[in-house]
C-alpha cells in the first residue's frame, strides 16, 4: 500500500478499501463474487482448463449478481409459461431395441433373483446385478425405476371432514390450456388468474405486530407455517379437479409483515372469482403423526444413544418406539385425532390478467419481489417487530418439522432414521432457522408444464442467445460435451480470488463494449433504411 502517511487520520480513513471497491466493481458489471472454481474437461477435443463458475446464490445477501439473474431467470420463466396458446407437453419418443434388451435383461435376473429367495439362497450378489442394472437403464435414456414404488404407502381415509365445504367435480380434460372468450369485435381473448391466498389470524395485530403477545396463537402459528407447502399441494389438487383440466401454475411464497407465509400465483387459465374462493375455503391439510401434548424428555434428563438398539430411556433402559412404530399405533387408533390441521384465511384475492399487458408484467415482477431475500429479511418493523420473531421462533424450537426431526426424542419417540447426536430443540433443518420463519419449503413452486423446460434450459436460451449475438455461435453450448470436476482447496493452478474478480470484469467490460457497438450497427442500419427517422 503507498498512499501519503502524512495525511491526517480522519482523512485516511474515508478512503475506501481498494478491495472493498473492487468487490463494488464486480457488483455493478454481474460478477459473481463468489464464484467456484472447477477443473473444465472437454470430452470432444481432451483439452482441460480451470473456470470460474457463478456461485448461483439466490440470496442478495450472499452475492447479489446470481440473485439478481436468478430472479431474471424467474421472471423469463414465469413469462414464458403464463399465457400459452399451444400445449408444451412432449409425447416420449419410442423405445429403442438397446432399452428393450436391457430390460428384458432386467426381467431375466430379477426371475433369477426371486427365485434364489425362494429356495433360500443368498441373494447378495444378485441385488447388487439388479442395482447396476438399473444405474445402466437409466443412463440408457430412461426415466424413473422399472419396479416403480418399492415400498407400501400408508393410507388413511379420503372423507372430507365435515367442517369443510364440499367442492364441484369436473369431468377432466387432456389440456393445460384455460378457455377462450371472443369479444365483440372478434378479437379472441385467453386471460388467465393471479391469486393471493393467505393464513388466518392468530391475534389482533397492529402495524405487524401482535397488540396482545400474550393471547397470540403462537403454537398454531408455527406449525402452520410448517406445513404451508403442503396445504398449497392440496390447494393445487382441488383447484384441478373443480377447474377440470390440468391447471398449470408460477407461484411464489413470500412472508407478510406478521411472519406468517403467504401464496402470490400465477395460473394459466380463468375459473370464477367466487370458485377460487370457495376452493381456498374447502381446501385443508391433516397432518397424521403422533400427538405431541405430553412432553416426556426434557432438561437434562434425555434419552441416551446405544450403537444397535437406538435410543433408550435414560432410567429403564427400555427402548424407545421407532417411527413406524408409532405411527402403527396411530392407526390403530380408531378415535385418533390428526396431530394439526391447516386451513387457509378468509383472505383470498383473485385478478384477471391479460397476456401482453401491463397487469401481466407488473404481476411477474411482484411474483419475483421477494425471492433474492430470505423470509426473515423482512423484519423491518423496530424492536417490537424483532421481539414478534423471536417469540415466534421460540414456538419453533419444540415443534416437530418432519419425520427425520430430533424433536420427536421429546416425546418418547424415536426420529425416522435416528442416529447419534440428535437433541431436542437443536434440529438442523432450515424450518427451525430464524431466517426461514418455520418455512422449509422452496420459494418458487412452478408446475411441470409450465414452460416446458428447466431453470437450466431457459437460462441455456439466454446464454445461447448471447453468444449469438456476439458472434460467437461456434462455442459450443451442448452441456454433455464437458465433464466438470472440482479443485481442491489450495490449488497453485487458482489464482487468487481478486485476481479472478478483475479478469471477469475486464471480460464483461469487452462484451458490453461489442454488444453497444452491435447496437449502435443496427441503430444505423435503421436509419439508412428510413432516413426520415434521423
Amino acid at each position: 500500500m503507498t498512499y501519503d502517511r502524512a495525511l491526517p487520520r480522519a482523512e485516511r480513513l474515508r478512503m475506501p478499501w481498494a478491495r472493498d471497491v473492487a468487490l463494488e466493481v464486480a457488483k455493478q458489471h454481474g460478477v459473481c463474487i463468489r464464484p467456484v472454481a472447477l477443473k473444465r474437461l472437454d470430452t470432444t477435443t481432451g483439452q482441460s482448463e480451470i473456470i470460474d463458475v457463478p456461485c448461483g446464490a439466490t440470496m442478495e445477501a450472499v452475492c447479489p449478481p446470481c440473485a439478481k439473474r436468478n430472479r431474471q431467470l424467474r421472471m423469463a420463466q414465469c413469462r414464458e409459461g403464463w399465457h400459452l396458446d399451444q400445449e408444451p407437453a412432449i409425447t416420449p419418443d419410442e423405445p429403442n431395441d438397446e432399452q428393450r434388451w436391457l430390460v428384458e435383461f432386467r426381467a431375466d435376473m430379477q426371475a433369477r433373483r426371486d427365485a434364489a429367495e425362494q429356495d433360500g439362497d443368498d441373494t447378495t450378489d444378485l441385488d447388487a446385478v439388479l442395482a447396476s442394472l438399473d444405474d445402466e437403464i437409466n443412463a440408457a435414456g430412461m426415466r424413473g425405476h422399472v419396479l416403480g414404488r418399492t415400498t407400501a404407502k400408508r393410507t388413511r381415509s379420503t372423507r372430507r371432514r365435515q367442517d369443510a365445504p364440499d367442492l364441484p367435480r369436473r369431468k377432466m380434460v387432456n389440456t393445460t390450456l384455460g378457455r377462450t372468450f371472443t369479444g365483440s369485435d372478434g378479437k379472441v381473448y385467453r386471460p388467465s388468474l393471479f391469486v393471493t391466498l393467505t393464513l388466518p389470524s392468530y391475534g389482533k395485530v397492529r402495524d405487524s405486530v401482535p397488540v396482545d403477545p400474550d393471547s397470540y396463537d403462537y403454537a398454531r402459528a408455527a406449525r402452520d407455517a410448517l406445513h404451508f407447502s403442503k396445504l398449497v399441494d392440496r390447494f393445487v389438487q382441488n383447484l384441478r379437479r373443480v377447474a377440470g383440466y390440468d391447471v398449470q401454475y408460477f407461484a411464489a411464497v413470500e412472508p407478510q409483515k406478521r411472519l406468517a407465509p403467504h401464496l402470490h400465483m400465477a395460473i394459466r387459465g380463468t375459473l370464477p372469482r367466487a370458485e377460487i374462493k370457495q376452493i381456498a375455503a374447502a381446501t385443508y391439510h391433516q397432518v397424521w403423526w403422533p400427538p405431541v401434548n405430553q412432553v416426556v424428555f426434557d432438561g437434562e434428563r434425555l434419552p441416551v444413544w446405544e450403537q444397535e438398539a437406538g435410543y433408550l430411556d435414560p432410567d429403564t433402559g427400555e427402548v424407545l418406539p421407532t417411527w413406524d412404530e408409532a405411527l402403527d399405533q396411530l392407526d390403530a387408533d380408531e378415535e385418533a385425532e390428526p396431530l394439526h390441521v391447516i386451513r387457509f384465511g378468509d383472505q383470498v384475492d383473485v385478478k384477471g390478467v391479460l397476456s401482453g399487458t401491463p397487469d401481466a408484467d407488473q404481476c411477474i415482477r411482484y411474483l419475483s419481489k421477494y425471492l433474492t431475500k430470505s423470509l426473515g429479511e423482512s423484519l423491518d418493523g423496530g424492536q417490537a417487530q424483532r421481539e414478534h420473531a423471536a417469540r415466534f421462533v421460540d414456538a419453533l424450537r419444540f415443534e416437530p418439522c418432519s419425520p427425520t426431526c430430533a424433536n420427536w426424542l421429546r416425546y418418547g419417540i424415536q426420529p425416522k432414521g435416528a442416529k447419534a447426536g440428535m437433541t431436542p430443540g437443536r434440529c438442523r433443518s432450515k424450518a427451525h432457522k430464524p431466517e426461514h420463519l418455520g418455512y422449509a419449503g422452496r420459494r418458487v413452486l412452478v408446475s411441470r408444464k409450465w414452460s416446458n423446460k428447466t431453470l437450466a434450459e431457459h437460462k441455456q436460451d439466454r446464454r445461447t442467445w448471447v453468444l449469438e449475438a456476439l458472434g460467437q455461435t461456434n462455442q459450443p453450448t451442448d452441456p454433455h460435451r464437458y465433464v466438470w470436476r472440482p479443485v481442491p482447496a489450495g490449488d497453485a493452478n487458482v489464482p487468487p480470488l481478486a485476481v479472478r474478480l478483475l479478469r471477469t470484469v475486464a471480460e464483461r467490460q469487452r462484451w458490453r463494449a461489442h454488444m453497444a457497438q452491435l447496437e449502435a450497427q443496427a441503430q444505423g442500419q435503421d436509419l439508412s433504411a428510413n432516413p426520415r427517422a434521423a
